[in-house]
């Protein structure tokens, strides 16, 4: 088996994708914030001490879709040129779902799993006050287009 971010030697290296053509990419990715029920019913009423949980949480997924190659050593720079951060409160707590586009030399995977990633601790950080078992769960790859290795749904 070859690892594409290894060298020969075995050392980490960035993949060198100067050679492959723009293409237009998008990845979907989904996790989930699980909350007291309390919790859930002020965020239903709008009534989190801190203020609008989703809408900090919605521009912090959009922020950080945007700086995955500084968090992620191995990442690309890549033009993000869309993102979308969707929250909804459920009996469970909060589903977050985003979805990165881009036309770009790679994919987007790794931008639409931290954009989700950063949303869902955002929401964290909103409610910690009020239920300190506040927990992120399932975060994951649902969907992803173009590029080489074509379009993937899960199962």
């Amino acid at each position: 088996m070859t690892f594409t971010h290894l060298d020969d030697a075995g050392h980490a290296r960035m993949v060198d994708v100067t050679g492959k053509q723009p293409t237009v990419r998008e990845a979907t990715a989904a996790g989930s914030v699980r909350c007291a029920p309390h919790v859930v019913a002020a965020l239903r009423s709008g009534d989190v001490p801190k203020g609008d949980v989703l809408a900090v949480a919605r521009i912090a997924g959009i922020s950080a879709a945007k700086r995955t190659a500084e968090l992620l050593p191995l990442a690309h720079v890549i033009g993000v040129h869309g993102v979308v951060v969707d929250l909804e409160v459920v009996d469970e707590g909060v589903d977050v779902t985003a979805t990165v586009r881009t036309a770009d030399r790679t994919g987007v995977e790794m931008e639409a799993l931290t954009a989700v990633s950063v949303a869902a601790l955002a929401v964290v950080d909103m409610v910690k006050g009020m239920d300190k078992s506040t927990s992120i769960a399932d975060v994951r790859l649902v969907a992803k287009s173009g590029g080489r290795s074509g379009d993937w749904h899960r199962p």
